[in-house]
């Protein structure tokens, strides 16, 4: 796994290392949780080390009865004789540890040392007193001695404290702490797993070890060396001390010392013991495990029977007081533990309009789904209203076959109730999750049948939403800035009349997003009226207007814009749990990363979408597409398929509608030569947008049939596809060029003259688009175009992937699990340069990581 998130304590203890060989020696203790990746950190610093440092590595065993100076036995090899004899003579009980001691420390001065000593928790007497010896005596030894150890399994009379009580009075000892993950970080490391980033970072806390083991064993609900580790550390506890950890299992995540002390009679000294063994730790009056999977873990060896009465224990203890709202959720659970069904249906609806009001609607749907499980046998006005609440909590939380399932039943039982204004607006907010979902035609045809039942009660705040969804349907559908606007004045002027200001900004917003894809002018407006809606602290529709600006970006291939769109929308969609709007903004924001060259990070993003089971068929179907793309830019085997897919997982309409999608297909036709599929293609997409708006969408087919040397139609297009249909490649150029489009630039030069030519060559060649450079060079030689530029060197050629000699030494570098700014100090380069051939590496071997470009150094065939 990659060693993510460590870059500053390892630059501090290179430092350390550096300051210390040159004298006065140093101490750094590396401390951290179980599984938080001190061992990898040691190990790393190890292989950073100058090849006249001698590293010296020793660790302590958890045994029953620790090895006298475990760690020195380790490393006596590595030792000179003075200290090896000593060594000896200690096992065979003819040399005292004192003199041990004195012989390392001569050996230490003797050489420019690393000495780590790993898992300091578990060491003996002997250990623990070399370690004050050498620690007391190192300013005058050229060596760092780093040790490691687990600060969540020594207490206040672990006989680690004392030592590290008389290391603190010692300014030349140094301290570093290791933290969890970042979300970011568990999410980069999940790309390429069909794994829920989200979910990973939330039951491994962003422990690398448990992280590492879950994408592992992702089928498995807890990896089996999860489970043997919790065991292994169960093992240890009194009978009391398991029975807290139980009882905490089955409590849930966060557990008050009241609440505890209400379940089990003075639980206080067995829960220090269950502390101290590093599962479970104490935050003022509260006590919770250290990580979701491992409370789990231990839930699962819990005995049904005692589970049963736990939870009615708890049920029975909440239930006597007064119940805060933030206890609803635990009261639904237990409910549900303890088996009592009427307990479910109180509390579980509760907590889901609860989360839902709060913003975390992947609880609400959590919620509303656990009260559906025992909603049979409510009225049916009750249980629809379950169904609604759960429709919408798992629309926005990343559930959206959940949701459209949920919605279509509530649509039926509101229809069979005879509740017109609940059906009206439940079809509305229906057609509203079926673009996402890909079924665009359907989308329509129940929007037109909501605005049908709403019309037929007179005005309402319902209609006005109706009216809103016909408008962004007919700005998602391209039918052009007048629709557009006509359902917007509808819709703005109920929002007013009711007070929706939701509603009023968004038909702004759609109106002018209209505008800008067909007209050009519009995105000051649309910037307006999400800034007033986020003034206004409308969390749903905030989000769809910030994922709205991502999309109109990537369909006017506008980089810049495209970047801050992305970026404001994930932060924005992340702090309001809107699941949904964040991947389909990411899915968009792949496209972006693909316009301005960065192919390798717009496929890692495709890969991340893909990954998460939460996202919707539209955005998987834009990353499949991106992924198919990058693979033909590339020349790389396997186009089609993703492409396939993307169009199988959404309407012929939708794929339109995204537009990028079916430009792809001729693309990947005519970087494959195939000029009668790239016109079929083109003209199939030509006659289906006959009767929309779009130029955009029409201007980019129009050129795919003119790059084959056919006459496209006429067409509407946007500045710079109407620039090189006209003729004019130059002005064309320039346009993609300010927009951040490189590869779309060096298209238009095609066209050109020689030094045209010349620079389209260049820019495909620095992009690594191997069909493309062949083409230019196919039209290079055709026009007589001389000289063409010399093909990659004879030891590039004879690699089979076209490394060069610094990209084989870069490769071998990954394999030891260098950073960028580590290959530049080997390599006597700068860091971007380094980056630079690293980039270079992953695109020709067709890797989107590091770790499987070091395994191709191995494993060439794979």
């Amino acid at each position: 796994m990659d060693l993510l998130e460590r870059d500053a304590v390892l630059q501090d203890l290179a430092g350390h290392l550096q300051a210390a060989v040159g004298g006065p020696g140093r101490l750094a203790l590396v401390r951290g949780e179980a599984g938080i990746g001190k061992t990898a950190v040691v190990h790393h610093l190890a292989r950073l080390a100058d090849p006249h440092i001698r590293v010296l590595m020793g660790a302590c065993d958890p045994l029953a009865t620790p090895r006298p100076l475990g760690p020195l036995m380790d490393l006596a090899p590595h030792l000179g004789r003075a200290a090896r004899t000593a060594l000896t003579g200690v096992q065979a009980g003819t040399c005292r540890t004192d003199e041990v001691f004195d012989c390392l420390l001569t050996d230490l001065s003797a050489y420019p040392s690393l000495l780590v000593v790993e898992d300091v928790h578990w060491a003996d007497a002997a250990t623990m007193d070399l370690l004050r010896y050498l620690a007391r005596r190192l300013p005058s030894v050229p060596a760092l001695v780093a040790a490691t150890y687990r600060d969540d399994e020594i207490g206040r009379t672990h006989h680690l404290t004392t030592l590290l009580g008389t290391l603190a009075g010692y300014p030349w000892v140094y301290r570093h702490d290791l933290a969890p993950l970042s979300r970011r970080a568990v999410a980069r490391l999940a790309t390429g797993h069909a794994v829920d980033a989200e979910r990973l970072y939330d039951v491994s806390a962003g422990n690398p070890f448990i992280v590492a083991e879950i994408l592992a064993a992702p089928a498995e609900p807890i990896p089996a060396t999860v489970r043997e580790t919790v065991a292994g550390r169960l093992s240890g506890l009194s009978a009391s001390a398991r029975m807290v950890v139980d009882v905490l299992a089955v409590l849930g995540r966060r557990v008050s010392s009241p609440l505890l002390a209400g379940i089990l009679p003075a639980p206080e000294s067995a829960l220090v013991a269950a502390v101290a063994c590093g599962i479970v730790r104490t935050d003022g009056q509260v006590t919770e495990f250290r990580h979701e999977l491992t409370r789990l873990a231990v839930l699962e060896t819990v005995p049904a029977a005692y589970r049963l009465q736990v939870h009615r224990q708890v049920l029975a203890v909440m239930r006597s007081g007064p119940v805060a709202a933030d206890d609803l959720a635990l009261l639904a659970d237990h409910s549900e533990g303890a088996g009592d069904p009427a307990a479910v249906l109180e509390y579980a609806p509760a907590a889901a309009a609860h989360a839902a009001s709060a913003g975390t609607h992947r609880e609400a749907a959590a919620q509303y789904s656990r009260a559906l499980r025992y909603a049979d046998h409510l009225p049916p006005e009750q249980r629809t209203a379950l169904l609604e609440g759960h429709s919408r909590a798992c629309l926005l939380s990343g559930r959206v076959e959940e949701g459209i399932a949920s919605g279509r039943t509530a649509v039926r039982l509101r229809r069979v109730l005879g509740d017109r204004p609940h059906e009206g607006e439940d079809l509305r907010r229906l057609s509203c999750w079926l673009w996402p979902a890909g079924r665009t035609a359907e989308a329509r045809r129940t929007g037109l049948e909501s605005v049908r039942v709403l019309e037929g009660l007179g005005p309402s705040a319902e209609l006005g939403r109706a009216y809103l969804n016909l408008c962004r349907l007919a700005c998602h559908e391209h039918e052009g800035p007048v629709r557009a606007a006509a359902y917007a004045e509808q819709a703005a002027a109920l929002g007013e009349r009711f007070g929706d200001a939701g509603v009023v900004l968004q038909a702004r917003f759609h109106a002018a997003a209209a505008r800008l894809l067909t007209e050009g002018h519009g995105w000051e407006d649309c910037e307006q009226a999400l800034s007033g809606a986020m003034a206004r602290d409308l969390p749903v529709d905030t989000g769809f207007m910030a994922l709205g600006l991502c999309r109109l970006a990537a369909l006017r291939r506008d980089a810049r814009r495209g970047a801050a769109a992305v970026s404001r929308a994930e932060t924005y969609c992340l702090d309001r749990d809107l699941l949904s709007y964040l991947l389909c903004a990411r899915a968009w924001g792949c496209w972006g990363l693909l316009n301005q060259g960065l192919w390798t990070q717009a496929a890692d993003a495709a890969q991340r979408v893909l990954s998460h089971p939460g996202s919707p068929p539209v955005g998987k179907a834009l990353a499949l597409t991106v992924l198919g793309l990058v693979r033909a830019r590339k020349g790389m085997a396997q186009v089609w398929p993703p492409l396939e897919q993307a169009a199988d997982l959404v309407d012929e309409s939708c794929l339109l509608d995204t537009g990028l999608g079916w430009e792809a297909r001729v693309e990947a036709a005519w970087l494959a030569g195939d000029h009668e599929r790239v016109r079929a293609e083109a003209h199939h997409g030509l006659a289906a947008l006959a009767e929309r708006t779009h130029p955009w969408l029409s201007g980019p087919l129009a050129c795919w049939i003119r790059r084959t040397g056919a006459t496209p139609p006429r067409v509407p297009a946007a500045e710079p596809h109407a620039l090189e249909l006209a003729g004019d490649w130059a002005g064309a150029a320039a346009h993609w060029d300010e927009l951040g489009c490189p590869y779309d630039a060096a298209l238009a030069r095609l066209s050109g003259d020689a030094p045209a030519l010349h620079q389209a060559l260049a820019a495909f060649e620095a992009l690594g688009a191997r069909p493309a450079v062949a083409r230019t060079r196919a039209v290079m030689r055709t026009r007589g175009v001389r000289p063409i530029r010399r093909g990659p060197r004879a030891a590039t050629r004879a690699n089979p992937y076209g490394l060069t000699n610094r990209e084989l030494d870069v490769l071998k570098l990954l394999n030891e699990g260098l950073s960028d700014a580590e290959i530049a100090a080997r390599l006597y380069i700068t860091p971007k340069t380094a980056g630079h051939h690293v980039g270079a590496v992953l695109t020709k071997l067709g890797v989107h990581t590091r770790h499987e470009a070091a395994r191709r150094l191995h494993h060439p065939e794979r």
